[in-house]
């Protein structure tokens, strides 16, 4: 079995733990970079026995850095949007594969056959611009749906409230996804009463309208669809795949990704589950970049492995794809 095959049939804490050890030793040999990282913080591999053990790559290389192994040439480069005046973090992936079987993996995991669900998606800020790898995905999920009404929405918020109509009226599994100021544009015009719908934020008002508290963000949301939660997906440029929260704020991920917290004065330190800190992320679908990425997302971390996102350090950029300040 390859590495890409055991990597996503991860079935256990054991299994998880070996992989990442694998695929440590691996990055620390081929990507050139992490192993300057890693030689300058004095780590040898017979330090590391356990994944909470590996340093993570702090995410901001990704703005200066081509992060990618060596003997591999980028199949495509997957850019931040952020904003004017601040650097976007490049993604040079290797195998589109890789991303493709990740997320499409994932979103079966939470969400079932895309097949049987109507995927509408609200993203014009992402659309307007080149190197979304959140437009990749929904592109392709919306050409597997396979559903004649699935499809991009601009600014033609009629048309998208005439579709979720029929949809509810057909009994169609649909899911909205949308950019937090778009789909606040949306609920201002409109207003339905559609419990079975799926509505996904993505996060990020785009410098369009003020930030608001996530739950005063998800009240506005649900009143204006008429559903009993928000969803929400949590990714970025740097990685290649993504959590889901289903509600609350609260996220889950797929096997082959883990969310550990560290201490925020001492990045190499982690912090217990249920105490608050910075976010690391393993991703072992990054296998051909870099696996553990320290974000600078604070956050915190439940017993269950689920956890929910506080906000950002005061001194970083405001990322495209991040979720509101609770």
């Amino acid at each position: 079995m390859d590495i890409q095959e055991r990597i996503f049939s991860i079935d256990s804490a054991d299994t998880f733990n070996e992989l990442c050890l694998e695929v440590y030793r691996f990055q620390k040999a081929h990507c050139a970079l992490y192993s300057r990282y890693l030689d300058l913080l004095g780590k040898t591999e017979t330090d590391v026995r356990h994944y909470t053990q590996i340093p993570f790559l702090p995410i901001d290389f990704f703005k200066t850095q081509q992060v990618l192994a060596s003997g591999k040439q980028a199949e495509i480069i997957f850019s931040s949007s952020g904003t004017t005046g601040m650097v976007a973090s490049q993604h040079h992936v290797a195998e589109l594969a890789w991303y493709e079987r990740s997320f499409r993996s994932g979103f079966q995991r939470f969400y079932g056959a895309v097949e049987d669900i109507a995927i509408l998606a609200l993203l014009p800020s992402y659309l307007e611009r080149s190197g979304s790898s959140l437009i990749y995905m929904v592109d392709d999920l919306i050409a597997q749906s396979q559903h004649p009404a699935s499809g991009y929405f601009l600014y033609n918020h009629e048309d998208l409230y005439q579709q979720l109509l029929a949809l509810q009226q057909g009994g169609t599994k649909t899911l909205l996804i949308g950019v937090t100021y778009a789909l606040l544009d949306f609920c201002e015009q409109y207003q339905l009463d559609f419990p079975e719908l799926i509505v996904m934020e993505t996060g990020g008002m785009k410098g369009k309208r003020k930030e608001v508290i996530r739950e005063e963000l998800h009240t506005i949301l649900r009143q204006g669809f008429g559903v009993e939660n928000i969803h929400s997906e949590y990714g970025m440029t740097e990685l290649l795949s993504q959590g889901y929260s289903s509600g609350k704020g609260i996220f889950q991920t797929p096997p082959w990704m883990k969310v550990l917290m560290r201490d925020t004065n001492d990045p190499l330190s982690l912090v217990e589950q249920g105490k608050t800190g910075a976010l690391n992320v393993i991703d072992l679908a990054n296998y051909y970049s870099c696996s553990f990425i320290a974000t600078q997302d604070l956050g915190k971390l439940h017993l269950d492995g689920s956890f929910e996102i506080l906000g950002r350090f005061d001194n970083s950029d405001i990322r495209g794809c991040n979720l509101l300040v609770q």
